[in-house]
């Protein structure tokens, strides 16, 4: 089977989709990532102040006014390091809704409304060629155990799924036997054409 292509989705492209992306990256998967989200948000100095930058904008720059503004904070709550590693991955976040011209076997979301949004943008987009596309769910809690734990996840659905010798007639049985053995979590699945 010709190799799988995978997309990550989250809210920012920051946390949960890059974890995956760089674990995935890492063993030797084809994959990329994204946000949904109109801008990408950051936690700021309280719960009710997040940091909000326009998509586009580079890891680096979010770094830098990361750390000139209060380098202990953004140290002690990891968005630094989140930041140093996102930067070695990849320039900047990018918008799923943007990126029209990269087509997948499988995109992975981290919660039911990305997964909806994945599912009604791919359905927006007008007639095309039609080619298959698995979005599959696994809720993920945006922090950076659930997501390093989550990345885990993704990764050993991409192993069954890369060993399937006919993955459009073999997901279900693989999803089921992915939920068999991770009984606390839920699996959404859904196949679309674009």
């Amino acid at each position: 089977m010709e190799s799988l292509r995978f997309a990550v989705v989250c809210s920012s492209n920051q946390n949960r989709s890059m974890e995956a992306h760089h674990l995935l990256n890492k063993r030797g998967y084809n994959v990329k990532s994204y946000g949904i989200g109109s801008v990408v948000k950051l936690p700021g100095a309280s719960a009710n102040e997040p940091i909000i930058y326009p998509f586009g904008t580079t890891y680096e720059d979010m770094y830098q006014d990361l750390y000139q503004r209060d380098p202990h904070l953004y140290t002690q709550n990891g968005i630094l390091q989140m930041l140093d590693r996102n930067r070695r991955i990849k320039p900047s976040p990018e918008r799923f809704q943007e990126a029209t011209e990269d087509k997948f076997n499988i995109i992975f979301t981290v919660g039911e409304k990305i997964f909806d949004t994945v599912i009604d943008d791919i359905e927006s987009r007008g007639p095309q060629i039609y080619s298959p596309v698995h979005v599959i769910n696994i809720n993920i809690q945006d922090n950076l155990d659930e997501a390093t734990f989550g990345s885990f996840l993704f990764c050993e659905m991409c192993e069954m799924m890369s060993d399937s010798e006919d993955l459009d007639n073999e997901i279900e049985l693989i999803l089921l036997e992915f939920e068999a053995k991770h009984t606390t979590r839920t699996v959404l699945h859904s196949i679309t054409f674009y």
